[in-house]
């Protein structure tokens, strides 16, 4: 899928960090032929105001949280702003720390497992019953978080799994989080677990080898699904064009092999 040509061209990529990268997510929306128009709120940048030239949102992960908008003046303003982005009708996207800002921001609240557990590294989820139009089958994910999400009764959870049980959801019709990180490559994962080894050593974490040797098997899958994930996130937009539903299955005939494989 292109872009279409009465659509906005620019999505906004919203990151945490100077050198934060938006992977392959990223390179795929540019694929279609978007531009990425790349903002970092905790560097001072503004969020806009006007959303009529995005075609989506997409906030993406950090080490910080989504509790932090007491000292950081980033998250505040993304806390702030996520409402007025969802409520524009705009596709929105967050994932990792993008999905517990989207859950705080609608009323939830973001918190460490009870146990201290993290999930680093490759992990189990499976589908609800509402999330099987978007999750045909359970899919191993790639994760590297510490909180997790308690989400309010507007929000349905699309998948889950015993330790974390919010792994995806859905907030509206527009606007979807992920737990798991379906934009990291091989070269991020070599990056990670290496500039932040430390991590590694948390309860739950999986060492940096079978980070990687699980790459070759579970990553193909994972690229399929997101490919195919973002056309219709992208037909999620509410400001005039007919949305994409979550139960018509006429709409998914395009990504069936993925979710196939995906299961596999």
């Amino acid at each position: 899928m292109t872009v279409p040509a009465d659509k906005p061209k620019k999505i906004a990529i919203v990151v945490h960090r100077e050198h934060s990268r938006p992977g392959r997510v990223g390179a795929l929306l540019e694929k279609r032929g978007y531009e990425l128009h790349r903002l970092c709120p905790n560097l001072g940048c503004r969020l806009p105001e006007d959303m009529s030239d995005y075609a989506g949102v997409v906030i993406f992960g950090g080490p910080m949280s989504a509790n932090d908008c007491g000292t950081l003046a980033g998250i505040k303003c993304e806390l702030e702003w996520i409402p007025k982005v969802v409520e524009a009708g705009v596709p929105f996207l967050g994932l990792c720390l993008g999905a517990q800002l989207l859950t705080r921001a609608a009323g939830g609240r973001v918190a460490p497992h009870p146990q201290g557990l993290v999930e680093i590294g490759y992990v189990d989820i499976h589908p609800t019953e509402t999330g099987r139009a978007w999750f045909r089958a359970p899919m191993k994910v790639y994760q590297w978080h510490r909180e997790g999400m308690t989400l309010p009764a507007c929000c349905e959870v699309l998948a889950t799994n015993d330790r974390y049980p919010v792994q995806a959801f859905r907030h509206g019709p527009n606007a979807f989080g992920f737990q798991f990180h379906p934009e990291v490559t091989l070269e991020m994962k070599r990056i990670w677990t290496l500039s932040a080894a430390e991590r590694l050593k948390m309860p739950g974490a999986q060492q940096r080898g079978v980070h990687l040797s699980m790459h070759p098997l579970y990553d193909p899958p994972l690229d399929r699904w997101i490919n195919g994930f973002l056309d219709r996130w992208l037909a999620t937009d509410q400001r005039g064009a007919k949305p994409i539903a979550a139960n018509d299955m006429s709409a998914e005939e395009p990504i069936e092999a993925a979710f196939r494989l995906a299961a596999e």
